[in-house]
């Protein structure tokens, strides 16, 4: 018995240190805030509109990270657009920010949402704007790393790698690529052999609208797009009813007597 008694005193002596107390850290520092971006975004968001030409505008939600203690009340931390090394325009493709955006009691997280629009020129070239957090009354921002966020806004479609497989879309061109997208709602076509019966069949929507807009935009009244006369009924534009901020060019051809879509170089779409 008494063996075993001796064997059991280490275990009694650890188990009475283990209970012991141990002094609760916790973090007394200022709270500061930083935006929580992954590192892939971190180094930019890029956004594009390319097949929204029926969104006028949208809001990228940029987290904001607490990095302190939560409080019971609502506080605000601070933005602003550092606009010598930003591209994009205020008012015309992004809504101008608030003085400050809050951080809600309780939470450990908040949101800058900005506001985007859907402008034409980001057909021709993509636009971009920083984004930094700056010293408010209730957060310092400690970590230079982390305060900045580049935003890339950009329309603009790129010729894709399965065009070429298919010669019944047409040479290429950005607005001819827009159209098909239109016309037959499909960003991608592959380029295996099996698939051309179905390819086919896409591309023959996009000959249809080409060939008569007057009456595809009849023909899709649910689809919400709308031809415009200008110049007397000598061309129109074509757009969505809810973002006229993209038109494409409907000119008409006398010599044909046909009207054809205008492409960014200047060329009829046939």
């Amino acid at each position: 018995m008494k063996k075993n008694s001796y064997i059991l005193l280490p275990f009694v002596l650890f188990l009475f240190f283990s209970c012991q107390k141990t002094e609760l850290k916790t973090y007394d520092a200022a709270s500061n805030v930083y935006f929580d971006l992954s590192s892939q975004a971190r180094d930019s968001i890029v956004y594009t509109f390319a097949y929204e030409m029926t969104r006028a505008s949208d809001t990228l939600y940029i987290p904001v990270r607490l990095m302190g203690n939560r409080m019971g009340d609502q506080r605000h931390f601070q933005v602003y657009v550092e606009k010598d090394s930003s591209t994009a325009r205020s008012s015309e493709h992004y809504e101008a920010l608030f003085a400050e955006y809050p951080l809600e009691a309780d939470r450990g997280i908040g949101y800058v949402p900005l506001i985007i629009h859907n402008t034409r020129d980001l057909e021709e070239k993509s636009v971009s704007l920083i984004l930094k957090l700056k010293a408010s009354p209730d957060f310092g921002i400690d970590d230079p790393r982390l305060i900045r966020t580049y935003i890339v806004l950009s329309a603009q479609l790129e010729k894709p790698n399965w065009w070429d497989n298919w010669s019944p879309l047409g040479e290429y061109s950005r607005v001819r690529h827009q159209l098909f997208f239109i016309a037959t709602e499909q960003r991608q076509l592959s380029t295996e052999g099996l698939d051309a019966p179905k390819n086919l069949y896409f591309a023959n929507l996009l000959t249809i609208m080409l060939n008569d807009p007057f009456k595809w935009v009849a023909d899709h009244p649910e689809r919400g797009y709308v031809l415009e006369s200008r110049d007397n009924g000598q061309s129109y534009i074509f757009y969505h009813k809810d973002n006229p901020n993209r038109p494409i060019q409907l000119k008409k051809n006398t010599g044909v007597g046909k009207f054809f879509f205008i492409d960014e170089s200047g060329k009829e779409l046939r």
